[in-house]
């Protein structure tokens, strides 16, 4: 569907640019709806050259070796961008994006964006500390499956949804938003599935695991105290 720049200007992205700006971006942009469980597009499609924004809902980026096997390379939510080859580089979709929930993508054609920039370049500016972020998470995580013990990739890989989509105050104690399966953990941090089920029986006390990937840390310090007796 069309999109107007009162809408864009809703999105993070585009909060700060002028109307005139946004309007000229619109026409060249459009909305598409997707349902639970619906592929957006699979690893190596051809994508049209545009910029790909996760508008609403959250998304699933996964990529399957040459035995079969699944990986989930990122978890994403409103507002993060996805894709970036369609805009900067050969244009074939380096994983597979399915939706998690019935979502929004926001598509900006390629050369309407490139303008973009030259009527404002914090655009650009804003668009590379994005993808900077992007590289630097992506190298921590290849440091952290390297070098890191399961049990400090799991505590690691809950630490960084409960600050990048936030918490929830329950009686017992924070509850993250993302809902989180054992499989999607599990193919997120390198484990099996099995042992990722160990790994939250090894946590009873700190983290309770309910069904549906509700998960609830119950005590923050207790996390960062089995890291630091784990680094020891």
């Amino acid at each position: 569907m069309p999109v107007d720049a009162q809408q864009l200007q809703k999105i993070g992205l585009f909060k700060d640019l002028d109307l005139p700006l946004l309007s000229q971006l619109a026409t060249h942009s459009r909305l598409t709806g997707y349902d639970t469980d619906e592929t957006v597009f699979q690893e190596g499609d051809a994508l049209p050259a545009c910029l790909y924004l996760l508008a609403a809902g959250s998304l699933r980026l996964t990529k399957v070796s040459e035995s079969g096997k699944e990986t989930i390379l990122r978890l994403l939510w409103a507002d993060e961008m996805f894709a970036a080859p369609a805009m900067f580089g050969n244009g074939q979709a380096p994983a597979t994006a399915t939706a998690i929930e019935p979502i929004e993508v926001l598509t900006i054609e390629r050369e309407s964006l490139l303008k973009g920039f030259q009527e404002a370049p914090e655009l650009a500016l804003h668009l590379l500390g994005i993808f900077n972020q992007r590289l630097q998470h992506l190298h921590n995580r290849v440091h952290g499956l390297v070098s890191e013990r399961a049990i400090v990739r799991l505590i690691h890989y809950l630490e960084y949804f409960a600050a990048s989509a936030g918490t929830e105050v329950v009686p017992e104690g924070q509850r993250l938003r993302s809902h989180l399966t054992h499989y999607q953990i599990a193919r997120s941090i390198g484990i099996t599935y099995e042992e990722c089920v160990r790994l939250f029986k090894q946590l009873k006390g700190v983290v309770t695991y309910q069904r549906g990937g509700k998960i609830t840390i119950l005590a923050p310090e207790r996390l960062a105290a089995i890291v630091q007796h784990q680094a020891d």
